[in-house]
């Protein structure tokens, strides 16, 4: 951090704090620790020089000067969280003691619902007969991904060893070093088991899952990318991973209505979080009561 004000031994230690004893993760970090800079460069520019001088005024002057730069409101919630965050621990830290951030809140965003595969979107995007080595992979992660409900990060930190079962359930580290077990549906472990012997031809001495052809564990963006293609291949829109872990759960609900069943296979620690899911269920069978009921609005 560039900033040179009083904050920046406090920010660090925070950032330190998050880390090590909260265990988030790395981009989560580096998103606190953006916002945070914003908010000394703010400090600094309106000569704040220590905690006292920072009250609700001046936090919403803060928000202000957020808009200003053009975040949309889904940004200066996380901003914001941010800060409170930051401010909590200097309270329980005895720096401060009260945070001047407390009963500032943050522009109501739009409710932006996830987008969703339809499962016969699913169903055309997994028919293809796969044809060499590079595919059959690819067809196994969508499956992986689809099958359980898992992140992008989670897929590729796989590792042989994480199968239980004799594949029947995998064994994923989830956000916040979180560990949960969920099960895979059958043509997942097919998709897998058709890989693993493809991945034999790799030379390697890593024990991750899913590969690229120097023998290297896959990244993130190469799923993305690999996602994005066999998509357009298939004559779909471009599809990026977490809609399949969307569509995972928004076809889960609408099967079993089990709210808290899908809160744990997604590895959600609060249910409010898996909730938006109602939302769509409701969207869908809205569609359903519109298409079909004799006095609806058409």
């Amino acid at each position: 951090m560039e900033n040179s004000i009083f904050a920046l031994n406090d920010v660090k230690e925070y950032l330190i704090f998050v880390s090590q004893v909260k265990n988030l993760s790395e981009n989560t970090t580096k998103s606190y620790e953006r916002d945070l800079k914003k908010l000394c460069t703010f400090l600094d520019n309106i000569q704040v020089t220590n905690y006292s001088q920072i009250n609700a005024d001046i936090c919403s002057a803060w928000i202000g000067d957020l808009y200003s730069q053009n975040n949309n409101p889904r940004s200066i919630q996380r901003h914001l969280s941010s800060a409170k965050g930051f401010f909590r621990f200097l309270k329980k830290n005895n720096l401060i003691t009260s945070s001047p951030f407390e009963l500032v809140t943050a522009p109501k965003s739009p409710s932006n619902l996830p987008d969703v595969l339809s499962p016969e979107d699913v169903e055309q995007l997994l028919n293809f007969k796969p044809t060499s080595l590079i595919e059959i992979r690819d067809m196994a992660i969508v499956e992986v991904m689809y099958s359980s409900g898992l992140r992008v990060t989670e897929t590729v930190n796989i590792n042989i060893a994480d199968f239980e079962e004799e594949m029947s359930f995998l064994r994923v580290l989830g956000k916040g070093s979180k560990t949960r077990l969920v099960p895979m549906g059958r043509f997942a472990v097919s998709a897998i088991n058709n890989w693993i012997v493809e991945r034999k031809k790799i030379a390697t001495n890593t024990d991750a899952l899913f590969l690229n052809s120097k023998g290297t564990r896959l990244t993130v963006r190469s799923v993305q990318l690999r996602l994005k293609k066999m998509a357009l291949k298939q004559g779909l829109p471009p599809i990026h991973p977490h809609m399949l872990r969307h569509s995972f759960a928004t076809h889960m609900l609408e099967s079993s209505g089990d709210l808290r069943t899908i809160q744990e296979l997604l590895g959600h620690s609060s249910l409010s979080t898996t909730q938006i899911y109602t939302k769509l269920d409701y969207q869908h069978l809205a569609k359903i009561y519109d298409k079909s009921h004799p006095r609806a609005k058409k």
